[in-house]
């Protein structure tokens, strides 16, 4: 008896986070400046509608986010979409969204590590985005396994940094366009430049779904937060509503202050990851390049905190539950952390961004084939809202139970549609191999209870 009380200990976390926490968890994985990364892959991609790609990805993502506030009350439980697909839909499942959103949240910290990489190298060519990348990681790894408080004392300091660098962004690009006027015209970053093409916009939607992420990543925080399931449904929805209009508001700036043509950039992958670096160069001055890059290289490492922070969670809870090595699901007595975990997860984060900061084109390839295991999870998670709620539970809550869901899992399915094939490629292939893994475990006598 004493042996069980201690191994329940042992994966216990412990609850220290506050609404403000939760927020700065969020809104840091999430990033006030989150587009400056991916804005010249996003313009590329949109024909110049890079505005239009964000209201759209608000709208998808809003679905998502109501759907994970409807589950996270449900099921407040570490895991996120994992645990409320297993309650929802049942262990196999349950299983798949994890294992998918285990693509998502393994590699969106690699995501954020490369930009961190490519911010460094544009201050500093000398030294190597690859070099720049991998210290980031290090680093980070370091704060997350001293404890869930010291990362979020310390994420709070480089949040507030990173929206007064914005505020600044603003101010700056208003003036240039109040004297000198526009570089391209001042529709065009809602209807493109030249014909507008849905296609194109849906295309970019499916790598522009991974600048808000991060809200979901707050659901994984629901053992850690003091006021459970209700603060984390209120930071969901928040932060997905903030980053919208952040993101619009600054893509529009920077695409009617962009002097490069969308067609230009597509010619040239090379100049996509330092596409907003350039423009605010050329239309303001070196010296908000400067202070733009300096924020966003510290905001996407502490994106990447706050994502790995996430990812660990996530594979502590599968741990915890048998459907990941089991060593996994342990919390270090001292920090209160999943350590095993949290290494784990640092450990294939470290080998994707590497791989993608010594390729010119590891960016494009890298988002997209994030974000289809975070959209075919998010499927599942809407689907767990209709069967908790509606067949498990005979809810007659249309409205929220199943009209929304179903919206959210049509914009996704549409989104998916247009994703890359290497990215629909990748997600299958991994799908695939998580099906073998799970009958494989239910081969093995892996009980449907975890």
């Amino acid at each position: 008896m004493a042996r069980v009380s201690t191994q329940a200990r042992a994966a216990e976390l412990r609850r220290t986070l506050g609404v403000r926490d939760l927020m700065v968890y969020g809104l840091l994985f999430i990033a006030p400046m989150a587009p400056v990364g991916v804005f010249g892959v996003l313009d590329a991609k949109s024909h110049g509608a890079v505005a239009t790609v964000y209201l759209v990805a608000t709208v998808a993502m809003g679905f998502t986010a109501l759907s994970y506030a409807e589950m996270v009350r449900a099921v407040p439980r570490t895991g996120s979409v994992f645990a409320y697909a297993r309650a929802g839909l049942g262990e196999g499942p349950g299983f798949v969204a994890g294992w998918m959103a285990m693509l998502d949240y393994l590699l969106i910290p690699a995501v954020a590590y490369l930009f961190a990489g490519i911010a460094l190298n544009s201050l500093v060519p000398e030294v190597s985005r690859w070099v720049w990348t991998v210290l980031a990681v290090l680093v980070t790894t370091a704060l997350n396994l001293a404890g869930v408080r010291t990362a979020a004392v310390v994420g709070f300091a480089v949040l507030a940094l990173e929206v007064v660098v914005l505020a600044v962004f603003v101010v700056a690009a208003a003036v240039v366009l109040v004297r000198d006027g526009a570089a391209r015209d001042w529709g065009s970053p809602f209807g493109g430049v030249g014909a507008f093409s849905l296609t194109a916009v849906l295309s970019a939607v499916s790598v522009a779904v991974l600048s808000y992420l991060g809200f979901d990543a707050i659901a994984s925080f629901v053992e850690e937060a003091v006021g459970a399931s209700a603060a984390v449904a209120r930071a969901v929805l928040w932060c997905l509503a903030l980053a919208g209009v952040l993101f619009v508001l600054q893509t529009y700036l920077a695409a009617v202050l962009e002097p490069v043509t969308p067609q230009q950039l597509a010619d040239d992958p090379a100049a996509q990851g330092s596409a907003f670096y350039d423009t605010v160069e050329s239309a303001v001055g070196h010296w908000l390049h400067v202070l733009i890059a300096a924020s966003k290289a510290v905001g996407a490492a502490f994106a990447a905190l706050a994502g790995q922070a996430a990812a660990g969670r996530l594979v502590f809870a599968m741990g915890r539950e048998g459907r990941l090595p089991r060593a996994l699901g342990a919390v270090d007595g001292r920090t209160a952390v999943p350590r095993r975990a949290l290494l784990a997860a640092a450990l294939v984060t470290l080998v994707a961004a590497g791989w993608a900061a010594s390729r010119d084109d590891g960016l494009d390839r890298l988002t997209s084939v994030v974000n289809v295991g975070a959209l075919t999870a998010f499927v599942l998670l809407h689907a767990s809202v209709v069967g908790w709620y509606v067949v498990r539970g005979g809810s007659r809550d249309w409205l929220r139970h199943a009209v929304v869901p179903l919206l959210g899992v049509a914009v996704l399915v549409a989104v998916l549609v247009e994703a890359a094939h290497t990215a629909q490629l990748v997600g299958a292939v991994w799908l695939a191999l998580g099906l073998v893994v799970l009958f494989a475990q239910r081969g093995r006598g892996v009980a449907d209870g975890g």
